[in-house]
């Protein structure tokens, strides 16, 4: 009986660019599809021959480059010429199997189900496309009717059920299913279905298996190592994979493209860029790199991941023909490594060559313009992808733009451009709120998040990260403690170690550290991150025993410190004077290889030697450090001065511009104290003008006062009075209470009046002033009574 109409239930979207709203499928005496939109699509003219079985070979070979290329739109057309012509009955199995290639499910079914007379080729055609087309556990379910309807499976769709196992890891089905095979004796001279069942084994992680299975092949071939060294690789095993790969090679079997390919991505996973170089060369002299974009773009990627950018960059400019994902690769790589100028400038190029970018180019790109605060570019990029109507169903792109914007701090921008999306999603307002923290307006943050929750949008574990950061930030701890309970009621810590470190970094950094403390005992699992947090914390209050404590109870725990951990206990070492397990941490970092890694823990060593008074120590530290900055000076500098040792300091600041350092306000602040001890009053007043005048600086009023100090201690109290003429009231209590002494010492009145004038405009009610103003009138007297004598 012939069927109505019947309309698919189900919308088919394509990946790419193509769109098929609906598709319906009937039969009649014509045998006819309709596409509701096939007038917007472009028609492949097939060509015409008077020979049916020519034509349907024509029509059959059309189908499988659809399904090899996933082109739904083109595929569905061709089934309607294939009705029109009436030859249904010679491409059913190709029209099936191009339907569940390419993730069309409901016509692939509906096909099978208004076949006459299904065979076995019927069914594999079925079972194949949707394991092939990523549908592991339909497959398998038809893999059951088709038993069930007393159809013999024969060893192809045998194959197709093994790779629907390993594609949904089903590695009881698929014991089963090997079992079944051996049985029925399919396993004798059939070494394509042995190294679909060593794959299977192998993408289950079920590697034992495979290498029984392979062990037991009368004749291992490339494709049975492939098997299996693809399977390590896909569960992230590189070093086993390479094992495979030399043992394939010792038994005397040369590797194909797709060894070589699942190599590079072993070297990928490893970082083993030695290793791919070693494969890259092999590639190479086997010629495979000539007309392999797949192999081309992967070694691309190995080098990308491995960070040898430049290197990746020389095989992509080697490359006889480059592509939008080369392009991509490269310019992704470059973000990662945080060189977002680079980026851009690989961008450019790529247009330049005529290639036209895709989303994941737009996306890396921004994520560029971003990193290194491009507003300009990341605004062309915008009316980019607006342009070309990409933007209008891309969430991820949509948000990449918010994130950019933030980034860059065009917060009414990213606003706008949020609430310009269709939809907002957690990763919409997450990209609001971390850079809102980043630029420091993190009251702006926690504005953000509530209204993000106000429109029902649930935090992840991500935005929970920000929004601590940003309680932890300006000490909102009642903030946090919210945060904390909405946290553990969702049980978010059992699972996620960062959660439980941005707590108690938060506590740490709002100094509630018994509460810190008390997450951290509370946690299910806890790192070197999470005590670096504590002790930190610790460190920052001056709570020295507590931070050893710490230190001493991570590492019972069986946990190495790393240099952030090292930084805090350096720091309390040097405000306890602790130089003995100051010079106990140094040697542990030595022998860790950490010296010279890291600029911000050479300079804690610089530092903490400095404040236990061992300034020999200190000097031959900064000067074995292989790079020197302004911190690592600073923190010599200072401790010079601090120890009243001001020739040294102001040397060491003459040997830090002989190298190129540039100093910062608190370089000068130490080198106008170092003029202030030693009474240099042209020199320090030479360095306060070289702030402006070399560097481009505006002197902080603790740069003032100290001019004003040395000025009114060498009885030069007009100078100062010059001085702190210039000086912003707020910032000139210091001066007024060094003025009011000297005043005072050298018993100028007229001066003291002045001075206590402009104290009283700073602050009235410090009682300092009054004191110190009353001595000077009392000392005024004292000279007016001996001038009377």
């Amino acid at each position: 009986m012939e069927r109505p109409w019947l309309e698919l239930s189900r919308e088919v979207r394509l990946q790419f660019k193509h769109r098929i709203s609906k598709v319906f499928l009937w039969r009649d005496n014509s045998d006819i599809l309709f596409c509701p939109n096939h007038e917007d699509l472009t028609r492949t003219s097939l060509p015409r021959s008077a020979n049916e079985s020519s034509q349907a070979f024509e029509f059959i070979s059309s189908l499988k480059d659809c399904a090899k290329n996933k082109d739904l739109s083109r595929g569905a057309l061709i089934h309607e010429d294939i009705l029109r012509k009436g030859l249904l009955h010679r491409c059913f199995e190709s029209l099936i199997t191009m339907y569940a290639r390419c993730g069309a499910v409901a016509p692939a079914k509906e096909l099978f189900d208004t076949y006459p007379s299904r065979n076995v080729y019927t069914w594999n055609a079925l079972i194949g496309g949707l394991a092939d087309g990523g549908q592991g556990r339909e497959a398998l379910n038809y893999f059951e009717r088709m038993q069930c309807a007393q159809i013999a499976p024969d060893p192809v769709t045998f194959a197709y059920a093994l790779k629907a196992c390993g594609s949904i890891r089903a590695i009881d089905r698929g014991v089963q299913i090997h079992d079944s095979i051996a049985r029925q004796g399919f396993l004798d001279n059939n070494s394509t279905l042995s190294n679909t069942i060593i794959s299977m084994y192998a993408k289950c992680s079920a590697f034992e298996k495979a290498h029984q299975v392979l062990e037991e092949l009368p004749n291992r071939d490339v494709i049975s190592w492939n098997a299996l060294i693809a399977g390590y690789v896909q569960h992230g095993r590189g070093e086993k994979a390479w094992d495979c790969f030399e043992r394939m090679q010792c038994e005397g079997l040369s590797p194909d493209a797709v060894t070589f390919l699942s190599m590079v991505k072993a070297c990928s996973t490893m970082k083993a860029v030695h290793k791919g170089e070693k494969i890259h060369r092999e590639i190479s002299a086997q010629g495979l790199l000539c007309d392999n974009s797949v192999l081309q773009n992967a070694l691309l990627d190995m080098y990308v991941k491995c960070g040898s950018l430049a290197k990746a960059r020389q095989v992509l400019f080697e490359l006889p023909h480059r592509d939008v994902i080369s392009w991509s690769t490269l310019i992704a790589g470059y973000v990662q490594q945080g060189d977002g100028d680079q980026a851009i400038s690989c961008f450019n190029e790529m247009k330049r060559e005529g290639i036209s970018p895709n989303t994941v180019t737009y996306i890396s790109l921004l994520q560029a313009c971003g990193s290194i605060g491009s507003i300009e570019k990341g605004e062309e990029i915008h009316y980019e992808v607006r342009l070309k109507g990409i933007l209008n169903d891309n969430l991820t792109l949509g948000n990449s733009i918010v994130d950019m914007y933030a980034k860059c701090g065009a917060f009414t921008k990213a606003r706008k451009m949020l609430e310009s999306l269709p939809v907002r999603d957690v990763v919409s307002w997450t990209s609001l709120i971390g850079g809102y923290i980043q630029h420091g307006k993190c009251e702006q943050a926690l504005d953000c998040f509530e209204q993000m929750q106000r429109e029902g949008v649930n935090p992840n574990a991500v935005t929970f990260i920000c929004v601590l950061k940003a309680c932890g930030s300006i000490g909102a701890t009642a903030k946090g403690d919210e945060i904390y309970e909405v946290i553990a009621k969702q049980g978010l810590l059992k699972s996620d170690g960062a959660l439980g470190n941005a707590l108690v970094d938060m506590y740490a950094r709002c100094g509630a550290l018994m509460k810190a403390r008390h997450v951290l005992d509370e946690l299910p699992m806890r790192d070197v991150i999470t005590w670096s947090a504590l002790i930190a914390g610790y460190a920052e209050q001056g709570e020295g025993e507590q931070v050893m404590d710490c230190f001493l109870q991570m590492r019972h725990e069986g946990l190495c410190p790393n240099p952030i951990t090292y930084i805090s206990i350096l720091k309390t070492c040097g405000g306890m004077g602790a130089i003995a397990q100051g010079k106990t941490i140094h040697d542990e970092i030595a022998k860790q290889n950490l010296l010279g890694t890291d600029i911000i823990l050479d300079t804690a060593l610089v530092d903490m030697y400095a404040k236990c008074n061992s300034l020999a120590k200190a000097k031959q530290l900064l000067e074995e450090i292989p790079t020197r900055d302004t911190v690592s000076w600073n923190a010599l500098i200072a401790a010079y001065v601090q120890e009243g040792e001001s020739e040294h300091a102001l040397r060491c600041f003459k040997q830090m511009q002989c190298e190129g350092v540039s100093p910062d306000p608190v370089t000068f602040l130490c080198v106008l104290n170092a003029c202030s001890h030693l009474g240099k009053a042209e020199d320090a007043t030479f360095y306060l003008g070289d702030m402006d005048r070399s560097y481009g600086m505006n002197p902080d009023p603790e740069h003032y006062n100290c001019i004003v100090d040395l000025f009114a201690r060498m009885g030069h109290l007009t100078k100062a009075v010059r001085v702190m003429k210039n000086l912003p009231l707020q910032g000139g209590s210091g001066a007024c209470s060094a003025l009011l002494a000297a005043c005072e010492k050298w018993g100028h009145a007229d001066v003291g009046s002045w001075a206590f004038d402009y104290a009283l405009q700073v602050d009235q009610n410090d009682p300092a002033f009054y004191i110190l103003m009353a001595n000077i009138h009392a000392v005024a007297h004292i000279q007016n009574e001996r001038k009377k004598i």
